[in-house]
């Protein structure tokens, strides 16, 4: 389908299900910008239904599925494990609810929109939108949304209306392929997700080393601060430092030692140090071929 079937409503209705903290900050900056007329909020509970209401100043919170009302956009901002029951839910209410050319996306980046359609009638289109961004905190999110990347894949018809959205909420759209979706998360999951992962073992490493956690934490700010920089100026290779840089494996092996030797509680943490050690002769290898 290339082109949406609903009558032209300027701005389209918009429906939320699951209106966390993405979905907040992608309900209310549509709001502000009149890109969508923002309609029904339906979360688990009332009461956090009630607070995205609120948090938006907009919206009208609805406590179930059943009183939901028909929408031209409908936007599942939820948990990847809860996406398709909501649809399910939704299912029963589908004569009521979904018309032919409505469209319904999710924000997963890990789902591929073609796990809806199952659950969907073949006339409603279907597309995923996915912000590259942490939000940990809504509020700065949404004082610093332009210029956030935002992937998109789906019906034509669906990118029909939500690119144009996208682009007046200042974001930057990068087409993906649903085949790839996966990976496309996977990465998204190593530079943030397991950023903070690997943050928390150097901390614990300090800190068995005998350092108090503030003066860990204080240790660690310049450190990732400037490596971090020196990866977006210079490169990941160009960037990389340390023993292994300077092919001292010797360096490298009392550390494997000390790390093996911590016991029990470091096991995952000595199993880490030497996962990374193989991808990071890579890495130096790279950087002298460079």
């Amino acid at each position: 389908m290339n082109l949406p079937l609903y009558p032209p409503v300027h701005p389209p209705s918009l429906n939320v299900i699951g209106c966390g903290k993405v979905g907040r900050v992608l309900a209310r900056l549509f709001a502000q910008e009149k890109v969508f007329l923002l309609q029904d909020i339906l979360n688990r509970s009332q009461a956090s239904t009630a607070q995205a209401v609120q948090w938006l100043g907009n919206g009208t919170a609805c406590p179930s599925v059943a009183q939901l009302r028909p929408a031209n956009v409908w936007m599942l901002s939820l948990a990847d494990d809860q996406i398709l029951a909501a649809l399910a839910s939704l299912k029963a209410e589908q004569a009521h609810l979904l018309r032919a050319g409505d469209i319904v996306f999710h924000c997963s980046g890990a789902l591929a929109s073609s796990h809806m359609r199952a659950l969907l009638p073949q006339d409603v289109l279907i597309a995923s939108l996915h912000p590259v961004r942490s939000f940990a905190d809504p509020s700065s999110v949404l004082n610093n949304f332009a210029g956030t990347f935002c992937s998109v894949e789906g019906d034509s018809g669906a990118l029909a209306v939500l690119l144009p959205a996208l682009q007046a909420i200042s974001a930057q759209v990068l087409q993906i392929s649903a085949e790839h979706k996966s990976l496309y998360h996977a990465a998204s999951v190593f530079a943030c997700n397991y950023l903070c992962s690997l943050l928390d073992v150097a901390q614990r490493t300090w800190q068995q080393a005998g350092i108090a956690p503030e003066q860990a934490r204080q240790l660690a700010e310049p450190l990732v601060r400037e490596t971090v920089d020196n990866v977006f100026r210079l490169g990941a290779a160009q960037a990389l430092t340390g023993p292994i840089a300077r092919g001292d494996m010797q360096t490298v092996a009392r550390q494997q030692q000390a790390l093996d030797d911590w016991g029990k509680d470091g096991k995952d943490i000595a199993a880490l140090y030497r996962a990374f050690t193989a991808t990071t002769l890579d890495l130096a290898a790279r950087k002298r071929a460079e």
